[in-house]
Parts: structure tokens; C-alpha cells; sequence
């Protein structure tokens, strides 16, 4: 009896720690995937920023760079791209230096 009861804990801690959130994020990805339209900067899963040109069923066409076009599949995309969001801590640094 003691045997079962440890399986299936086992089993819903693994459910609770590992399953789920898996689902979560593929859940939230799909609907990334589905809301891409031109005009978006997004993030590559290889690093390539870009901004969409053209979107089609299974690609879309990235320009990296003035008239520098990439074609790659939707599912490559890991997620929007927040332009300014990194270089905002920089320029609370030297807005310190200024300061003093």
C-alpha cells in the first residue's frame, strides 16, 4: 500500500514541477508564434535580431540589417524583442557620474 501512495506522490510532485510548467510555456509560445505580424523586432533562438518583413505559413523573413533579408521558421522565434529595455541600466550609471 505504502509502495502506491509513493508512486503516484512521485508522480504529482513531477506533474506540479516539471509537466505543467512545460505545457505553460509551449502554450504561451504558440500563441507568440501565432501573433507575429511585420513590423515586430523579435529574438531568434540563435541570437539574430530582426525585424519582420514578411510573414508566411511556416517562415518569416527577417531584415537583420539595412537590406540584409533572412528567411527562418516561426517556430526559430523565441520571443519579441525589447528594444531600449537593456541599455536603460547603462544610462542610469552615468546619469550617477553626472550627478556627483
Amino acid at each position: 500500500m505504502w509502495n502506491i501512495a509513493f508512486f503516484i506522490g512521485l508522480f504529482a510532485i513531477m506533474y506540479f514541477m516539471m509537466i505543467r510548467p512545460q505545457q505553460k510555456q509551449l502554450k504561451t509560445h504558440r500563441e507568440l508564434i501565432s501573433s507575429l505580424k511585420k513590423g515586430d523586432e523579435v529574438v531568434t533562438q540563435g541570437g539574430l535580431i530582426g525585424r519582420i518583413q514578411v510573414v508566411a505559413e511556416r517562415e518569416v523573413t527577417l531584415e537583420v540589417s539595412t537590406g540584409t533579408r533572412i528567411r527562418v521558421l516561426k517556430t526559430s522565434v523565441a520571443g519579441r524583442y525589447a528594444a531600449g529595455g537593456e541599455s536603460a541600466p547603462a544610462a542610469k550609471i552615468e546619469d550617477k557620474k553626472e550627478e556627483k
